[in-house]
């Protein structure tokens, strides 16, 4: 990885396939992802790490499985979220999203535990830049 400045409007510029996240730089042990989404990705679940959003454009929706019940929380430019490990949860983007990610590199984007992986979900550990 380069210790360059990374403008992350270029970074998204230098490829289409979603839900398919390009490594930007690392930070100690972790990747800082971005991913551009839309339509529906999985439920799955991390059991070992917490996963960290932030939308950069667009409109992102995480569905969640507590144990008091499923929610939706909708996360608007700008907007950060924090899905904790073992929580199950689908991302999901009806007009389409720029998120960034930040987790321990080497996770897979479908976690360790999911539903069957449809084909427009690019089960990987992210890609590089």
């Amino acid at each position: 990885m380069s210790n360059d400045p990374i403008a992350l409007n270029q970074a998204l510029a230098s490829f289409d396939a979603l839900w398919s996240p390009r490594i930007v730089t690392r930070v100690n042990d972790y990747d800082v992802r971005v991913a551009k989404v839309e339509g529906e990705h999985l439920w799955h679940v991390h059991d070992h790490t917490d996963e960290f959003f932030l939308v950069l454009d667009g409109e992102l929706r995480i569905a969640l499985r507590e144990a008091d019940g499923e929610r939706t929380v909708t996360l608007a430019t700008g907007s950060v979220f924090t899905v904790p490990r073992g929580t199950e949860h689908k991302p999901s983007a009806p007009s389409g999203a720029s998120i960034l990610l930040f987790e321990p590199s080497g996770t897979l984007t479908v976690g360790d535990r999911h539903d069957e992986v449809p084909a427009h979900v690019d089960a990987t550990t992210g890609h590089t830049l």
